[in-house]
């Protein structure tokens, strides 16, 4: 049990450090390196503890469960209210990592007049690398997807200070009644927080989102989040806007239009990602689409914006539309097994700002797309802002370039996101046709069309590495970019 909850304390900083600031390999890497060298530390300190052997491993799992269990609670504040969110995350990485650390050489001296120092040593270890098993596949199974991170944080707390009692009862004959009052204060410290989580939840998304919110969830794969200020609804995944109801037709028209406006025909069109079915909403606006095919990896996503009536009115049902078909898969996997060959392919991933999502910006998966784009068809991503990332915009650029496709890149202003940017690409020289476009749009026209592919002297073309499976210099230009503005 103390292996379980010592694992999920791990996972549980390391996701919540890559949901608030992404790059998830940077501070899982730090959190787990933080961890081993804090339980090193942890370990050497035990051999201080001379006397009271069992009191002291008592004490310390009610340390653990209290640190431990508002772990979570105490990050989140860090980061919604402190606002200095580092420090806190090395100060409880190290503080659970160094207890932790003294766990297992106590428990060997506790047991040590019940078994031999072989089976001793063999017992705890085999148990200790079992029960992190256990947790690394109940965390993204189970505790991420129906606890969620705070309530999972507290009720492994709550394991820690179940196994400080059922110490107290096995040695009960060797230690005072205190011990055991100690147990319940904490039980009943942890448990305040557990009923009062719904609360605090509230508080800090509104200090997060400052809207009302009005769904949120965290998945196995994302934390998303839907606000509302009066008419007007934001989406945010893992704590990144998406779109803004105020002014997400000028991203989406700009997304769509201009690859089925240089597209041949639009028979047999495939979206990844866009689970929000907005870019859906524009495609279906050509009468001569047949079939879409919109795969994004998070069901619950599609299957919000599906169901919901007021999403609904946004996106124009278009979930909803005979012709529309939702896969709920990895991109990757998808084109790998699909034989189709698509008139237009549309792109509308999150940034990315981390390797699950980098690896959908490489050169490897823009050869696969490529692999399934008909000879006269057009692809199109979204590619990060030419303004605030430009490095990361113009990576994309000439890794979709490194396929031997046309490219043409091109921007828009989006007041949400602000300048933000797009890559065309097709198998020969790329000509949008406005005449070919949906008619009676919002924003994109004609003239808008000639001006988004004109880039003043600040976004022009820097020199740039290719992103790539084996290197991933695009998740480096991402954060160095925003880094410079908003740090």
């Amino acid at each position: 049990m103390i292996a379980i909850s010592g694992l999920v304390y791990e996972l549980l900083e390391g996701t919540i450090s890559s949901y608030f600031l992404g790059d998830s390999v940077y501070y899982f890497s730090l959190v787990i390196g933080l961890f081993m060298s804090s339980m090193g530390v942890g370990s050497y300190l035990s051999r201080f503890v001379e006397k009271e052997l069992v009191k002291v491993f008592i004490y310390l799992q009610l340390s653990i469960a209290v640190i431990g269990g508002y772990s979570s609670v105490i990050l989140f504040y860090a980061f919604g209210v402190i606002e200095n969110y580092s420090a806190f995350l090395y100060l409880s990485t190290i503080l659970v990592g160094t207890l932790l650390g003294v766990e297992i050489p106590l428990i060997i001296r506790i047991l040590k007049d019940y078994f031999s120092l072989k089976t001793n040593v063999s017992n705890v270890f085999t148990m200790d690398y079992i029960g992190a098993l256990i947790a690394s596949l109940l965390f993204p199974m189970v505790l991420l997807p129906k606890l969620g991170l705070l309530q999972t944080s507290l009720f492994f707390g709550m394991l820690n200070a179940f196994v400080a009692f059922m110490t107290w009862y096995i040695f009960r004959k060797e230690l005072a009644k205190r011990d055991f009052l100690y147990i319940v204060s904490v039980v009943l410290f942890l448990g305040a927080g557990l009923y009062n989580i719904g609360s605090f939840s509230a508080f800090i998304e509104h200090r997060l989102y400052q809207d009302e919110i009005i769904y949120s969830k965290t998945t196995s794969y994302q934390n998303i989040v839907l606000t509302r200020n009066k008419e007007r609804y934001r989406l945010y995944i893992s704590g990144a806007l998406q779109f803004d109801s105020l002014d997400e037709y000028r991203y989406h028209e700009a997304l769509v239009h201009p690859a089925m406006a240089a597209a041949e025909v639009h028979k047999n069109v495939l979206i990844i990602g866009g689970g929000d079915g907005l870019a859906l909403r524009e495609v279906l606006k050509y009468p001569d689409v047949q079939r879409a095919t919109l795969v994004d990896l998070d069901p619950a996503m599609t299957t919000l914006f599906k169901n919901n009536p007021m999403l609904q009115r946004l996106n124009n049902s278009s979930f909803n539309d005979k012709r529309v078909q939702i896969i709920n898969i990895d991109a990757w996997k998808f084109l790998e097994h699909s034989k189709e060959i698509y008139d237009v392919i549309i792109i509308d991933l999150p940034d990315p700002n981390n390797i699950s999502l980098g690896r959908l910006y490489s050169r490897s998966f823009y050869t696969l797309v490529k692999n399934h784009l008909s000879f006269s068809g057009a692809m199109v991503t979204q590619s990060t802002s030419p303004m605030y990332a430009k490095k990361a915009f113009y990576c994309i650029v000439k890794t979709v370039k490194s396929t031997h496709l046309h490219v043409k890149p091109y921007h828009v202003y989006v007041p949400s996101f602000g300048e933000w940017g797009f890559t065309l690409a097709m198998r020969h020289k790329i000509d949008i046709r406005a005449d070919k476009m949906a008619k009676n749009l919002k924003f994109l026209d004609n003239t808008q069309l000639k001006a988004m592919s004109i880039f003043p002297a600040d976004m022009q073309s820097v020199d740039v590495q290719i992103n790539t499976l084996m290197k991933h210099p695009l998740i480096r230009y991402y954060s160095d970019g925003w880094d410079y503005w908003y740090e």
